[in-house]
């Protein structure tokens, strides 16, 4: 996949820029909160034990409020805490399953990572291709 395309069963979608979505995504989710409860009910079902979700609450009470996000991919760890509406995104990289490094970026980096990873990933998932075409280009919604 050339220039950021996403691969769909009939060929590349038409259009598809990851960087522009990725702006737009960012720049259209006002309310960091919903926007992190979406991507995590698009890329439950595809990313399985690979995303882990802590949500606020206490013994008795839970919330469906998201606190963290936290997605393995390949030698990558992407973790997204969520602090009112504020958003803190790093990025650890390992190596022999020992952390070597991590780095604090801001969201639209952490969602191109995200989303860059994803689709590299739809072209062997259809079920990561469902989930990032709902994402990115509204899927069936």
């Amino acid at each position: 996949m050339a220039g950021g395309e996403l691969e769909a069963a009939g060929g590349p979608l038409e259009g598809f820029d990851l960087d522009l979505a990725v702006a737009s995504l960012a720049s259209n989710s006002t309310d960091v909160r919903i926007m992190m409860k979406l991507l995590v009910a698009e890329l439950a079902s595809s990313l399985g034990g690979r995303l882990t979700v802590e949500r606020r609450g206490g013994l008795l009470r839970r919330s469906e409020e998201i606190q963290t996000v936290q997605v393995n991919l390949g030698n990558d760890v992407l973790r997204a805490e969520v602090d009112g509406d504020s958003v803190r995104c790093t990025i650890g990289h390992s190596s022999a399953g020992i952390r070597i490094r991590s780095e604090q970026v801001d969201m639209a980096v952490w969602l191109k990572r995200l989303l860059g990873a994803l689709e590299a990933e739809a072209a062997q998932s259809e079920a990561t291709r469902q989930a990032l075409e709902k994402i990115m280009i509204g899927g069936d919604r």
